[in-house]
């Protein structure tokens, strides 16, 4: 399901409906204009299809694409409501770089102040992260996983050249994981950070279309 906010070339994909819940109650304009929320389902076979099919549009030829949403925190001292800035998204079919990861934390750390920031590669799962799996993502060199972001940022950038970048917010952690009693306050958490980060990729975007010198 997608919901138009405006035909600007900026789409920005999450899976579940309450993360395109959460980005809506927020939406509108911009510098860079409005945006396109596109709700991908969950797993990286549905965001596959989903921005394959979308880009697929003319309208959006050349589109930014921006893959965010909530994901597991993989590092200790990780907590609820982070951030997460991609510098690379990967998974076992490819590593896709992400563009302009120092102004993303410039613009979350002004919309969001006293959110902690983490930037680093996120990694591709095709299941929720449990338990001792974080600590072997960990090893990898990776900073938080999630289901989709890989999938939706190599599937963008195979249907041309773009820039793609990813956000992701902490739901749950090592030391917070969602099984435990007492998480239900930390997704809590997580989905008021996600209702505040537009104004953000807005700005993001809005880079894009500067003239480079």
């Amino acid at each position: 399901m997608t919901t138009r906010l405006g035909p600007a070339p900026l789409l920005i994909a999450c899976a579940l409906g309450i993360e395109q819940f959460a980005l809506r109650r927020r939406s509108g304009g911009g510098a860079g204009g409005p945006v396109t929320v596109l709700r991908t389902g969950m797993g990286p076979d549905a965001a596959e299809r989903s921005v394959t099919r979308v880009l697929a549009d003319p309208a959006l030829a050349g589109a930014a694409v921006l893959a965010t949403g909530f994901c597991a925190g993989l590092a200790p001292g990780m907590h609820p409501g982070d951030l997460v800035v991609a510098e690379e998204t990967r998974d076992p079919r490819g590593t896709v770089p992400c563009e302009g990861t120092d102004l993303l934390v410039e613009q979350l750390t002004r919309t969001l102040p006293g959110r902690t920031v983490h930037t680093g590669p996120l990694t591709g799962s095709d299941h929720v992260v449990r338990g001792p799996e974080r600590a072997g993502l960990l090893a990898t060199g990776a900073i938080a996983a999630d289901m989709e972001s890989a999938a939706t940022l190599l599937s963008a950038v195979r249907t041309g050249a773009r820039p793609v970048a990813a956000v992701r917010v902490v739901v749950d952690a090592p030391e917070h994981e969602l099984v435990r009693i007492g998480t239900v306050r930390g997704g809590i958490s997580a989905f008021r950070v996600l209702r505040s980060v537009l104004p953000a990729y807005l700005e993001w975007h809005r880079s894009l279309l500067l003239p480079r010198r």
